[in-house]
């Protein structure tokens, strides 16, 4: 195995993009329209990809996994630090989580994105010597 990426399914993608590009600076690598929408976005930034297909688009393409689309899949998205992402953010998204420092060494703050994807984004606290 090599990598593993998630496909996001949502109603729409566009109302997805902003949250990506324009505040996170991730790159629209590949699309795939879908009548007058998009069925299929593609976006990355250093080693990190994104995908997102529209549920109108899967239902036409691929129905066989429909019955087996059980829910959404929040994303965790480990950072070099987390003030600088939360600057980009802005209000761009709603925080469910607000940021915390967890047991397990991460400092980390989850939010909703305007397409209804949940992400973390956490980055590693330094160890005290």
């Amino acid at each position: 195995m090599k990598k593993l990426t998630p496909i996001i399914t949502v109603d729409a993608i566009e109302p997805c993009l902003p949250f990506w590009t324009e505040h996170l600076g991730f790159e629209l690598t590949a699309t795939v329209p879908h009548g007058d929408a998009l069925g299929f976005a593609m976006l990355n930034k250093g080693g990190v990809q994104v995908m997102y297909q529209s549920m109108d688009s899967i239902r036409d393409d691929i129905p066989q996994v429909l019955d087996h689309l059980t829910g959404r899949t929040p994303l965790f998205v480990e950072v070099d630090a987390l003030d600088p992402v939360i600057e980009a953010l802005g209000d761009e998204a709603e925080v469910l989580v607000p940021r915390r420092t967890t047991f397990y060494g991460m400092d980390e703050v989850f939010v909703l994105a305007p397409c209804g994807t949940v992400v973390g984004f956490a980055a590693r606290v330094a160890e005290e010597d």
